[in-house]
């Protein structure tokens, strides 16, 4: 790693820089280098002389780095710095249904990609492409769908039309809608807040949002609830043990009082947290976890694979875990979201108070209270009709056509109220759409069942206390096609067509911003602020574009 001599910065300037992040507000050495890690990246600094009062500034960062002033090296620079982390994404492509007459996933209720796109194209314009999970874009938003009846945990709604940027397509939109409940009537919550306060928590987009997230929560609990917190930054602390939710005032000032300070290694914070949640633990009721972080997860766990068999363990003992990610440069998004998911838990990404208000009040119930879990999506296509497919997102969702009928195999959580939205490109057998397929020696003679359905949407589901699944079908044939685009599918499309253009997909074809805002011209979206809010941004994608 080249070194950037002290030439290329005043002594002075570098003296100043250290003497003010060993200040850390009044912080420790360990503090102060927290801060550092907050606004730069901690993978290059090393040791030198400074001619001047300090001369001898070293300590030890997490990364088992060391920072004595006179070499500084290039990614120290705040222009370069970024130390945020996500999955490489494998857009999926079209299928033969000759080949693959079954597509199967799991359900995804998190939002988390939409509000961090959101952040980045509010602050810079540029958006990371691997950051752009679709699916989590098209959830973020509420969509107008029937309402379950009787004793079914969500109902199934469809729309078929024609997509607008592929002439050769349909456009398929499966949605689910999870049962409200009643927050007076809703179970016991016992809570245990897992806070990440490490040094690089020191800023206004991070603890202090943080902190007024979790006291919003707080101000929603009642008597029969319980509240415990833990803190980790050098090591683990019990902050607040099992206080009942209408001791508001307890709460908030253990939650206010809290300060950034500290490396992030070795606590066993974690596991503090799930001892808590069983001591505590409400038969029938709601018991969670809930990390919070900057992507700082060095929780007392160092290996991951152990990490997420404690997850998973917890979770069969009913312990479940959510996980919330605050501000910018050190976002770890592939590990927060594989965290919740194997907590049967969601992820989201917190970048505003009305961004926490949206997760943490408006929609409580679907972010705390589960209504189904383990539900799994099977899609079986008729080869009468249809040629090929495309499921837009849910790419790290997707399952093997056997784990549909598996119940030891885990699959995504409906929380109340929640809705999930999942959308197909459809060829049909007339389509010019080219769709790659392989000839089957054995099944080139096959017989087709006489029906008029398009295709059949198989859904298998748990009830939260459940160990064993239900089957829940719904048909589609040519009747539920309009050439008019219905207005759930409508909206849900742009979002999705927006996605692709931000991802460079290469099955946008004929998607644009200006066809987006074509679409969106003609919905009625001022009602809804968050709907609204995302016409504003792509407008300015455009502009920037």
């Amino acid at each position: 790693m080249r070194k950037i001599v002290a030439r290329l910065l005043s002594v002075s300037m570098v003296a100043v820089m250290i003497i003010l992040g060993l200040a850390g507000c009044g912080k420790s050495k360990s503090d102060s280098h927290e801060n550092v890690r907050g606004n730069y990246t901690a993978q290059s600094v090393t040791k030198g002389e400074v001619d001047g009062s300090i001369s001898n500034a070293s300590y030890d960062m997490d990364a088992g780095l060391e920072m004595t002033g006179l070499y500084v090296e290039e990614e120290l620079l705040p222009e370069q710095f970024n130390a945020e982390e996500y999955n490489a994404i494998t857009e999926n492509n079209f299928k033969s249904v000759k080949n693959y007459p079954m597509s199967t996933f799991s359900v995804d209720v998190d939002t988390a990609s939409y509000s961090n796109v959101r952040r980045m194209i509010t602050s810079t314009g540029e958006v990371v492409p691997d950051a752009v999970r679709i699916e989590e874009m098209i959830n973020y938003f509420k969509y107008d769908y029937e309402k379950p009846t009787g004793d079914l945990p969500f109902s199934v709604n469809t729309e078929l039309s024609d997509c607008p940027w592929n002439k050769d397509a349909k456009l398929l939109l499966i949605g689910l809608q999870a049962r409200d409940i009643d927050l007076d009537d809703r179970p016991s919550s016992n809570l245990v807040f897992l806070l990440d306060v490490s040094g690089s928590m020191n800023s206004p987009n991070k603890l202090p949002l943080m902190q007024k997230a979790f006291i919003m929560l707080t101000e929603n609990l009642n008597e029969n609830d319980r509240i415990s917190i833990v803190t980790y930054a050098g090591d683990e602390r019990v902050v607040l043990q099992g206080a009942r939710g209408d001791e508001t005032m307890k709460i908030v000032s253990a939650l206010e009082d809290l300060m950034a300070g500290g490396s992030t290694a070795g606590a066993a914070g974690i596991q503090r947290a799930y001892d808590l949640a069983e001591e505590y633990f409400i038969e029938g009721g709601n018991n969670r976890v809930i990390l919070a972080t900057d992507g700082d997860l060095n929780v007392g766990i160092t290996s991951e694979g152990e990490l997420t068999r404690l997850i998973e363990n917890k979770r069969k003992n009913g312990v479940y875990l959510s996980v919330l990610g605050f501000g910018t440069g050190n976002i770890k998004d592939n590990k927060m979201e594989a965290l919740a998911d194997n907590g049967n838990g969601n992820y989201s990404y917190i970048d505003s108070v009305l961004e926490a208000k949206k997760v943490l009040v408006d929609e409580m119930g679907g972010t705390l209270f589960t209504v189904a879990k383990d539900v799994k999506l099977q899609v079986e296509f008729n080869p009468a009709y249809i040629k090929g497919y495309r499921l837009i997102g849910y790419e790290n969702r997707l399952l093997n056509t056997e784990d549909f009928d598996d119940d030891t195999k885990d699959a995504g959580e409906i929380g109340a109220g929640h809705r999930v939205t999942a959308l197909y490109e459809i060829a049909l057998l007339t389509s010019e759409q080219e769709i790659p397929e392989s000839d089957l020696k054995y099944q080139s003679e096959q017989r087709l069942i006489d029906s008029n359905e398009w295709l059949t949407i198989n859904i298998r589901y748990k009830e939260p206390d459940q160990d064993r699944s239900q089957l829940l079908s719904v048909p589609v044939d040519e009747s539920n096609y309009s050439s008019v685009m219905p207005e759930n599918l409508s909206f849900a499309s742009s979002v999705a067509a927006f996605g692709m253009i931000l991802r460079d997909s290469k099955w946008k074809k004929d998607t644009s911003y200006d066809m987006i805002l074509g679409i969106l011209d003609n919905l009625e979206l001022s009602a809804d602020e968050y709907k609204d809010e995302f016409v504003s941004l792509v407008k300015k994608m455009k502009r920037v574009g």
